[in-house]
């Protein structure tokens, strides 16, 4: 130590033995991956996980998705007791099922009951931390039932959807759940029930040729990637370089695929909108359904 630092050491305050360190949580704050600016989570939070500066909207959790759109304590959850198999014997699936039930239980995708506002709705919120929200054979059974649910109550059904696709270590069985959940809206839909979905991004693969495209309102969140094949294989494969901004939720909604793009701050007022001009208005009871074995 030089003598310079010797002095300055003489005249720094020494913090006392009985004073705590006082320490800020690692959450605290977080840095927008797209225009790289630093948030106060609590202000990221307050505005539905959408960046206040470039309006980027962050990966929501299951269970961020039932706090932003279920009114609190109306969410019963359906149809928990089916589990994902390696029927095919698919290297290495079988372990990762394993692993990824112990903290995602419900699969890849989440269904259940809640009022929004007091409007009584089945829910399916898509669940990218669990392979991607790849469709398989349970997220196919599950949406299946909720819409079967739907025509025997003639309650709306809103899906949340941000899937990678079909899933590829189930095979063809991944494949027929798009014509299984097709057929199930087919029959939904001839009973005059309304379906309304959510594309968020990415939409991609089996689901967004199946039912992601078949609801009566389709929304979008702002710069989502919607789509069959990515950009680049499509690229690859026409030889060509694709317009700006292709298969992003502008693009789709200027080529009529989405009727509306919605932030996700003014979401839960939209979809109050909708469900009250088809008819669907508020209960008085705040959990009215009935409760039956999903």
């Amino acid at each position: 130590m030089n003598l310079p630092e010797m002095i300055k050491q003489l005249f720094v305050k020494k913090p006392s033995a009985n004073k705590k360190e006082i320490t800020l949580p690692d959450n605290l704050f977080v840095q927008c991956p797209q225009c790289k600016i630093t948030l106060y989570r609590k202000k990221l939070i307050s505005n539905s996980d959408v960046c206040p500066d470039c309006g980027h909207h962050f990966v929501l959790s299951v269970n961020q998705w039932i706090d932003l759109l279920a009114d609190r304590k109306s969410w019963h959850p359906l149809f928990t007791e089916l589990r994902p198999l390696d029927t095919l014997h698919f290297p290495e699936y079988e372990g990762k099922l394993k692993r990824l039930t112990k903290d995602e239980p419900e699969e890849a995708i989440a269904t259940g009951r809640c009022t929004i506002e007091g409007i009584q709705v089945l829910v399916g919120i898509m669940n990218p931390n669990f392979l991607m929200g790849s469709l398989g054979s349970v997220a196919g059974e599950k949406i299946s039932r909720l819409f079967e649910l739907g025509t025997q109550e003639r309650k709306p059904v809103f899906l949340v959807i941000r899937s990678g696709g079909a899933r590829m270590q189930e095979g063809v069985l991944s494949l027929m759940q798009m014509a299984k959940t097709s057929a199930a809206i087919r029959r939904f839909s001839d009973a005059g029930q309304l379906y309304v979905s959510l594309l968020t991004h990415p939409t991609t693969g089996g689901v967004s040729a199946s039912f992601a495209m078949l609801g009566d309102i389709t929304l979008g969140e702002p710069k989502a990637l919607i789509g069959f094949a990515g950009p680049r294989v499509i690229e690859q494969t026409i030889k060509q370089q694709l317009p700006p901004g292709f298969q992003k939720a502008e693009y789709v909604l200027e080529k009529g695929f989405l009727d509306a793009i919605v932030a996700r701050p003014n979401l839960r007022s939209t979809l109050v909108q909708i469900f009250t001009l088809h008819g669907f208005t508020a209960t008085k009871d705040r959990f009215p359904w009935p409760l039956k074995k999903s």
